[in-house]
Parts: C-alpha cells; sequence; structure tokens
C-alpha cells in the first residue's frame, strides 16, 4: 500500500490543478457567445428586465469581482443556481451524477472483461493467426469514431431487432444494467482496443525479460509465472492507460449520453452550454475537473502498490 506521505504529496499537487481549473472554466464560460440575461428573459425583454438580470447574476461587477464570487462560494460548497433548471446547481449535479458515474464504471468494467484475455492470447500467440486475427479486429474499432459506433448499434440492435431500449437509464439496478448495456458496449469496444494494444505489448516485454526466463528455468508452472511475475508487471503501463482512459469516459460522456438519450452529466452539459446557463456549466466542469483528478489519484496509489519505486518519484 502507498504510503500516507505518498498520498499527501498527491493531494497537494491537486490544489494548484483545482486552482487553475477555476480560472480556466471562469474564463472560458465568459467567452462563450450568446447573452444569459436574453437565455432566461427572452428575446422580447427590455433592456431594462435585462439590466435587471445581469445585475442579479452579478454580470455587471469588473471580472475580478466575478471571480472572487466565484471562487469564494465555490469553496464554500454554493456553485450557484442554474438558470436552466431554476434550481440549485449542486441539487442538479447530485441528481444526474449518478448516472454518468454508473455508465462511466459499466464501459469500464465491459472494457477489462474484453481486453484482459485477448491480451493474454494475442500476446502468448503473438505472431500467429489468433494474434493478428485479434489485433485486426480492434483495428477497426479503432478506426471508427465512437458515434458512429453508437449509431449502428442503435439502429440494428436497438430500433430494428429490439433487443435494447433505444434510450433512457431505467428503474433499479438491473434495468440500469438494461438500458445502458448500448452506450457501455459502444464506449467500451473503442476502450478496450486501447488497452488490449498496450497490454499485448507489455505482456510480450515481460515475457522476454531475464528474470521470466530464469523463472521457467527453475521450473515454476507457467500459471505461477503469468500471474506473479508477467501480469504484475505488464499491469504498470496498462493502469496508467486505463486511468487516462477512465479520464476520458468521464469528461467525453456528452456525445454517447447525447447519443442515447442517456440523463447524465454529459447530456445536462450540452443543454446548459446551449441555454448559456453560466453557473451549471462552471458546476459541470467543476465536478467532471474533481472527478478525473480522483481517477487519477487512484491510478498513482495502484500504480505504487504495483510498483513501489514509484513512491520516490
Amino acid at each position: 500500500m502507498a504510503s500516507i506521505q505518498y498520498i499527501l504529496k498527491r493531494l497537494a499537487l491537486m490544489v494548484p490543478t483545482f486552482f487553475l481549473v477555476m480560472v480556466i472554466i471562469f474564463l472560458l464560460v465568459r467567452f462563450l457567445p450568446g447573452d444569459p440575461a436574453t437565455a432566461i428573459a427572452g428575446d422580447r425583454a427590455s433592456d431594462a428586465d435585462l439590466a435587471a438580470i445581469r445585475d442579479r447574476l452579478g454580470l455587471n461587477e469588473p471580472m475580478w469581482v466575478q471571480f472572487w464570487l466565484f471562487l469564494t462560494n465555490t469553496l464554500q460548497g454554493d456553485l450557484g443556481r442554474s438558470i436552466l433548471m431554476r434550481t440549485e446547481v449542486v441539487d442538479v449535479i447530485f441528481d444526474r451524477l449518478p448516472t454518468t458515474a454508473f455508465l462511466t464504471l459499466y464501459a469500464v468494467g465491459l472494457s477489462i472483461a474484453i481486453a484482459g484475455p485477448l491480451a493474454f492470447v494475442a500476446a502468448l500467440n503473438r505472431g500467429r493467426w489468433p494474434d493478428n486475427l485479434i489485433r485486426t479486429v480492434f483495428q477497426v474499432g479503432l478506426s471508427m469514431p465512437v458515434f458512429y459506433i453508437g449509431l449502428v448499434l442503435l439502429t440494428f440492435l436497438g430500433a430494428q431487432l429490439r433487443w435494447f431500449p433505444v434510450g433512457g437509464y431505467g428503474e433499479g439496478f438491473w434495468s440500469h444494467m438494461y438500458h445502458l448495456f448500448l452506450p457501455s458496449v459502444t464506449v467500451a469496444l473503442y476502450t478496450s482496443a486501447i488497452i488490449m494494444r498496450n497490454l499485448r505489448s507489455a505482456i510480450i516485454e515481460v515475457l522476454d525479460a531475464e528474470y521470466v526466463q530464469f523463472a521457467r528455468a527453475k521450473g515454476l508452472p507457467d500459471r505461477l509465472i503469468l500471474g506473479r511475475h508477467v501480469l504484475r508487471n505488464a499491469l504498470i503501463s496498462t493502469v496508467t492507460l486505463l486511468g487516462l482512459s477512465i479520464g476520458n469516459l468521464m469528461s467525453g460522456t456528452l456525445v454517447t449520453e447525447t447519443v442515447f438519450a442517456v440523463p447524465g452529466l454529459g447530456r445536462l452539459m450540452l443543454e446548459a452550454i446551449f441555454a448559456r446557463d453560466y453557473p451549471l456549466i462552471q458546476g459541470l466542469t467543476l465536478t467532471f475537473a474533481v472527478l478525473v483528478s480522483l481517477v487519477f489519484l487512484l491510478t498513482d496509489l495502484f500504480q505504487s502498490s504495483l510498483d513501489p519505486r514509484m513512491r520516490l518519484s
């Protein structure tokens, strides 16, 4: 397990990251075209009504005053009130967060289940037909955009065969599994291709290492060699890639949730952008930043358990 000092060091590095993220969020939202006051009151609102709304939202204050209010309120857990949903941003996020988290974990689980065994099969049969077949199939998955894979699955398995619903989230755990199967498979097919290629290369590299050859010379069974020596060392680089993939999945749910009409944070982000909902956009972006940072922290901790030398870095 990682030492307390290593964990505290990683947590300390997250503080300037969060501050920089908040600065970028604040500036990018202000550069969006459109006027949130017009989005609230409509195009036929008078100048007096628009001015009153801007004053209520604090948009008439200098930029540094607006940022200071955004910073202090965020640190106090107050992300403001959504213009689009007309309720507290925190409540909206906590209402949609379980859907996106479920979808992400579902897709990651499917990716590992697909990539792990096939990477071992390809590595142990390198240069032969199983290896070539697996790499060819996954290369096709890498060459197609995620939204195109989703549309194909949605049209064929959802609309034509009616095996799976074409949208929604369902009620209850098994209903969630059923409704989110197609979007999870869509993401998993692309992610598993990346993980499989990396894990296959890592396994081949470890299999050629001297300590593995020495273990075989001692007469250790292949199952013990693969489990104790090969898998542990091959996972070090793959865990890093998996952590990056999870971060991309969480921040890239906008496309998947929009295609499959999943009521998660990604789809809500798109709606907030079209509505020029400053507080909701800021809250959602900050939420994604926090979740991705936590994923990277867990990735570092798991890597340090696989390779204790990383705790010195």
